[in-house]
């Protein structure tokens, strides 16, 4: 059953110019694909493989590394209300007439695991911190910087993890896939609505996907993770900040989840969208649920045992791709083994 429900009144001149925009961004950004253009800043940046993970350092679009709180600042102060608003909400949309494969037979490649939530060590103050219903916290709005300098977003989620710097999207936020490059400026922007930014922005450190992504953008593969530097409204990492998800993989391929994501199609892009419903197996590693959460709800979490009261789930995938022009579907990878792998190695190559 299908179960859509906005948190805020969308705002009509914003929704109509993303709507416009989106087909500009969507044809720029395959034409990256195809071609690999970039800029020569970000043509080689440093980076690290280990058993099928990519990391690289998080980088501003003229190339400087991300190494320390002055860039981080700059990055931030990059990232002004009018940078915002016109940055196009990116989704990539499922290829018209992809049909299932039968013959597909995917399955959970370990036990099932499970990392549990954590609470925020900051107290929750300031402006405009009143949370809607089922809207969470720990989930926002990221922005960055395409190779050929245009700004986009999607969504994204923090998670849990004992040094409490990672935030989770889809890889297609962190970097292009075949052909492409990781993006630049990139920033996270807790339970961001309507503009306002009640705990501050936060500026990744590395960005993280699976090599599989980056090397033939296999949408099973399409899980992203940033390592983020300390910021927010108090100078703190992002958990402590605003807590974290969970974690799970290995659960199976039919299981109840509320999906989070800032749509553009619905709202905007400008305040938390939900749906709710029961994935299914959508073959090649591929979850599939009922939504019509479409452009910008890309890297939202898609979350087991979602607490209205607490504002926290497990995230068991993320959104990946969707319908085009949308038929009320979209489908995340299936978080097996694999989304364990990446945790574990943007945990490790995480600043304590």
């Amino acid at each position: 059953m299908l179960r859509v429900a906005p948190l805020w009144r969308p705002r009509t001149r914003e929704v109509l110019l993303k709507l416009t925009l989106r087909w500009t961004a969507m044809a720029g950004l395959s034409a990256a694909l195809v071609l690999g253009g970039a800029p020569a800043a970000n043509a080689n940046p440093t980076t690290i493989e280990n058993n099928g993970n990519t990391s690289t350092v998080a980088r501003t679009s003229d190339g400087r590394a991300i190494t320390n709180d002055k860039i981080a600042k700059e990055v931030a102060e990059f990232w002004t209300p009018e940078r915002m608003a016109s940055a196009v909400d990116l989704t990539f949309a499922r290829p018209g007439g992809a049909v299932e494969s039968p013959s597909r037979a995917p399955k959970p490649t370990g036990p099932a695991g499970t990392v549990a939530p954590m609470a925020p060590r900051a107290a929750v103050t300031g402006d405009d911190v009143s949370t809607l219903v089922n809207e969470s916290l720990a989930v926002g709005k990221v922005y960055f910087t395409m190779p050929n300098g245009a700004t986009a977003s999607c969504s994204a989620s923090t998670v849990a993890s004992g040094k409490r710097r990672l935030v989770v999207t889809a890889g297609h936020c962190v970097h292009q896939g075949a052909g492409g490059q990781w993006y630049s400026n990139w920033q996270f922007v807790p339970r961001y609505r309507n503009g306002a930014r009640p705990f501050g922005t936060f500026v990744a450190s590395s960005l993280n996907t699976r090599t599989a992504w980056i090397n033939s953008s296999s949408y099973a593969e399409d899980m992203g993770i940033a390592v983020m530097n300390n910021g927010g409204s108090w100078g703190l990492k992002v958990v402590d900040t605003v807590g974290g998800h969970g974690l799970r993989w290995n659960w199976g391929y039919s299981v109840s989840v509320t999906a989070l994501g800032y749509p553009s199609n619905l709202g905007g892009g400008e305040s938390q969208y939900y749906c709710q419903g029961t994935t299914w197996n959508a073959g090649g590693q591929q979850i599939r649920m009922w939504c019509n959460m479409t452009y910008g709800s890309s890297g939202g979490p898609w979350l087991q045992e979602y607490n209205d009261a607490t504002g926290y789930g497990f995230i068991n995938s993320v959104v990946s791709h969707g319908d085009n022009p949308g038929n009320g579907q979209f489908d995340g990878p299936y978080f097996d083994d694999d989304i364990k792998s990446l945790y574990d190695f943007a945990e490790a190559i995480s600043p304590a």
